[in-house]
């Protein structure tokens, strides 16, 4: 062989190293993100989750990608978000309420699943248990659903003397039912007279406002419900101006200008959904890792939403409130 040819076939042959380099290197995995809500409300929750992951040794762009399906309350698009997630062989599929988790489980058997939602997993037949799940599905149990009476007895003692008050469901809602079973019972108790208020449209709020208003309802509980959370800046705004003194579900409720609210820290349960989905990036089976259940729960009162209701808040409810907004 002359020394030209044998100097341009290894040229040739170096040259092609990187490409095979480049072919054998694995690709990068996608967690599947599948939220009810919308993205621009979910922005420090979705920050949470790639905390998450990132305690877990994953950071979105450099080891691991999201792809991110938001459905904007509209829950009849989880199937065909779960069949495209599935269909790109994501390596977890993560989501935020029962629907898209069902949705999850009927597309695939073998994808790992993870949740966060706030109703029982195991009424919902979702996992055989907390402790040993089972199957492709573990998650976070945030306790939504089980918060109302609680929620309804603190507004309760912001209107004391109130004989009526009511409440916003969202029917749509798998929850709906135990939600308004549990604040009938608390309702009882307290010895006032429940206005049962229903909307699963942004079209059906003014309706509802109305009928409390001609019912002289004097507190509002809006219940859990990913639907009631993205049109929250509405729901706040029609509160202030019929003058009804309202709790809520979060904290992102009192920080846009809501009277109280009483639940989870949001961010922090994505948090715990992105360490999850990190264990199972790196190996775990969800099978393995048992259902976390939600222990903390945070009471936030923004004082200038009472001030502009002319409410004052007993000093007994704001030193057990664990932020106060001023």
């Amino acid at each position: 062989m002359k020394r030209r040819e044998f100097i341009t076939l290894l040229g040739g042959v170096a040259a092609a190293w990187p490409v095979v380099v480049r072919a054998q290197q694995p690709a990068m995995p996608v967690v599947g993100f599948m939220i009810a809500g919308s993205a621009e409300p979910l922005r420090q929750a979705t920050a949470g989750f790639r905390q998450g992951l990132k305690e877990s040794g994953y950071v979105e762009g450099q080891n691991v990608s999201i792809d991110y399906r938001f459905a904007e309350g509209q829950f009849d698009r989880f199937p065909t978000f779960a069949s495209e997630l599935v269909g790109r062989q994501v390596a977890v599929l993560f989501t935020t309420s029962s629907a898209g988790t069902r949705a999850a489980i009927q597309a695939t058997k073998t994808i790992p699943v993870v949740f966060a939602i706030g109703e029982d997993p195991v009424r919902l037949g979702l996992v055989a248990s907390l402790n040993r799940p089972g199957g492709n599905v573990t998650g976070i149990y945030q306790f939504t659903a089980g918060l109302e009476a609680k929620r309804f007895g603190l507004l309760h003692e912001v209107v004391p003397k109130s004989t009526a008050m009511a409440v916003l469901i969202n029917p749509d809602f798998s929850a709906a039912e135990s939600q308004l079973r549990d604040v009938q019972e608390a309702a009882i108790r307290l010895g006032v007279q429940l206005v049962v208020l229903r909307a699963n449209g942004e079209n059906d709020f003014d309706a509802a406002f109305s009928t409390l208003i001609q019912q002289r309802a004097e507190g509002l509980l809006v219940c859990g419900s990913p639907f009631f959370f993205g049109k929250r800046v509405q729901l706040i705004g029609l509160a202030a101006r019929h003058g009804v003194p309202a709790m809520y579900e979060w904290r992102e409720y009192a920080a846009t200008g809501g009277l109280m609210s009483y639940g989870t820290n949001l961010a922090d349960i994505y948090r715990q959904g992105g360490l999850y989905s990190g264990q199972i990036l790196g190996g775990a089976k969800p099978a393995d890792l048992p259902v976390m259940q939600a222990t903390k729960f945070e009471f936030v009162i923004n004082l200038g939403a009472a001030k502009a209701l002319r409410i004052e808040v007993p000093p007994t409810l704001l030193a057990r409130a664990d932020e106060v907004i001023e």
